[in-house]
């Protein structure tokens, strides 16, 4: 088994990943792109003005747009993203935040 360190630092690998993959697919029609700076605990989305960052502590993220909206996220054992408001699949939230940086 994993310890808890490495499977959140393969989680946010992975979230890395999916923000890569789901702006690229949400910038084709157009031909944007978006710019992704990343390591092992700040994730960093551009696209224009709009820019969302992202901070890890543990399994803690803090997300912050261009705007100042935040929040602040869990990373679960499970692979999904938990805040006040209960639970989502890191694949979907990664969805979201592409779409809304992409338009």
């Amino acid at each position: 088994m994993p310890s808890a360190t490495q499977l959140y630092g393969e989680l946010w690998t992975s979230l890395t990943s999916l923000l890569r993959s789901y702006t690229a697919v949400h910038g084709l029609a157009d031909n944007r792109q978006a710019a992704i700076e990343a390591d092992e605990n700040r994730i960093t989305v551009r696209r224009g003005s709009a820019r969302l960052d992202l901070e890890r502590q543990g399994a803690t993220v803090r997300w912050t747009r261009e705007d100042g909206r935040n929040g602040l996220l869990e990373l679960t054992e499970t692979g999904r993203l938990r805040s006040g408001e209960g639970e989502e699949e890191m694949d979907l939230a990664a969805e979201a935040w592409a779409r809304e940086l992409m338009q």
